[in-house]
């Protein structure tokens, strides 16, 4: 069960980072135009922490706490 629970986490987290690394790109691109739209860069660079902080969350779950 744990290793279903992993493999599925794992896949969940490749499509994230994937998908955070689109948003990375997608910014740049974005200010780099002459005219930037605010708005949505805003909203791609929200996406973009939300993402990141739900890639933190699944790589705690994947690795195990170690109680020293």
């Amino acid at each position: 069960m744990v290793d279903q629970d992993n493999n599925e986490f794992a896949l969940e987290l490749a499509q994230l980072q994937q998908e955070h690394r689109d948003l990375d790109a997608a910014i740049e691109a974005l200010h780099e135009s002459p005219a930037p739209d605010l708005l949505r860069l805003q909203r791609m660079k929200k996406r973009k922490l939300q993402l990141r902080d739900r890639i933190s969350f699944i790589e705690d779950q994947i690795t195990p706490d170690i109680i020293a």
